[in-house]
């Protein structure tokens, strides 16, 4: 009997570190390429004509607003069997607030933040990968690049199809939380975003076009970019299983 618990115990916790991985692709797919694969395009995207500077501008921003709205629906969303939101960054905005909650409960507590930061890293990996594909892929033509992150996206998708827990379903929506900490949490994400948002946007384009160094040299930078939001996830992540998320918070 004890043999077989032990299997059991590993059988779970392969289950959830497999959870963890879905959890992964998911934001690697959804945020990582879906959305941030577009700043290494911009400058392309610009010389070949398919967009003016203004309009590739434009697109990205409203690619970030139809986040928000994503993350605004996500839970009304996430309560209907099926429902079509991969436009203009709803389907991202859904991934931030539900892939994490949805595999966390089936995590032991003691390593629920290094999860956590495990699935966030699929943003910064996404971010990495297509600093590294996209100039080479560019010898294909746009119409090539699109295809080749298509099906990057396609295989890491066939990945994470199987691994969700089965009672991934989200509930009832939690009762609401006021109070200065959620306060204080609102204004850090708002800072945060803030310091970023603009490099999520022009940081490849500006040193691509404005500097004169080229795609490959805005491109290494977008890779530098993104190994520092991938390492900064799975730092936190761990921190947090240490100190406690408030504290994780407080000291990012």
């Amino acid at each position: 009997m004890a043999a077989k618990g032990d299997i059991g115990i590993r059988t779970a916790g392969v289950a959830s570190w497999r959870a963890v991985l879905s959890g992964l692709c998911a934001t690697l797919v959804g945020i990582g390429l879906a959305r941030f694969a577009y700043t290494p395009l911009i400058p392309a995207l610009i010389s070949e004509g398919w967009f003016s500077p203004s309009q590739a501008a434009y697109l990205g921003a409203a690619n970030l607003a139809g986040y928000l709205a994503g993350a605004l629906v996500a839970r009304r969303m996430a309560a209907a069997s099926s429902a079509p939101a991969s436009d203009l960054g709803l389907a991202g905005g859904t991934l931030m607030v539900l892939a994490a909650p949805s595999v966390l409960p089936h995590v032991p507590p003691a390593r629920q933040g290094l999860a956590s930061g495990l699935i966030f890293t699929g943003v910064g990996l996404g971010i990495a990968a297509s600093g590294t594909l996209v100039p080479p892929l560019l010898a294909l033509g746009l119409a090539g690049t699109w295809h080749g992150l298509g099906a990057l996206a396609l295989l890491l998708t066939a990945i994470a199809w199987t691994g969700w827990p089965a009672d991934a379903a989200a509930g009832p929506p939690p009762p609401r939380r006021r109070g200065r900490a959620l306060k204080a949490l609102y204004v850090e994400y708002a800072l945060v975003a803030a310091g970023l948002v603009p490099h999520m946007v022009f940081l490849v384009d500006f040193i691509a076009r404005g500097l004169g160094q080229g795609i490959g040299t805005g491109a290494g930078y977008w890779v530098l970019f993104g190994a520092g939001a991938t390492v900064g996830a799975v730092v936190t992540g761990a921190v947090a299983d240490r100190i406690g998320f408030a504290a994780a918070l407080r000291l990012a």
